[in-house]
């Protein structure tokens, strides 16, 4: 199991769930859906720095990331229209996309495929 900073990653998820109550419990004006985004926001980063440390599905957790952010932010006012959003994780899968692209090698040499043979009818 992965940690950070020495802790599990479901303890700091637990903690921010925690001070999101907290606050709202001291007078922070968030609904109980805004905070249910924070949380995904939370999560979502984990998987990231996660994915970064085990250099594992790391453009994955950059889109995901990226998406809790805007559902954060639209959860908390942002008037974006659906077309906007999508465009901007599309600009984010094609800039993972260039990442990834220069990131990642097939196991084997491609010339050690074996093609299938073409049967002539």
């Amino acid at each position: 199991m992965r940690t950070l900073l020495g802790r599990e990653p479901s303890l700091w998820l637990g903690l921010v769930a925690v001070l999101v109550k907290m606050a709202t419990a001291f007078g922070l004006d968030v609904s109980g859906e805004q905070q249910a985004v924070v949380n995904a926001l939370a999560a979502a980063l984990v998987g990231l720095i996660l994915a970064v440390m085990a250099n594992d599905g790391v453009g994955a957790a950059v889109l995901g990331f990226v998406q809790a952010a805007i559902a954060l932010a639209v959860g908390f006012g942002l008037d974006w229209s659906a077309e906007r959003q999508a465009v901007v994780l599309s600009v984010a899968a094609a800039v993972v996309a260039m990442f990834d692209r220069t990131q990642v090698t097939a196991p084997v040499p491609a010339g050690a495929v074996k093609r299938p043979v073409r049967s002539v009818s």
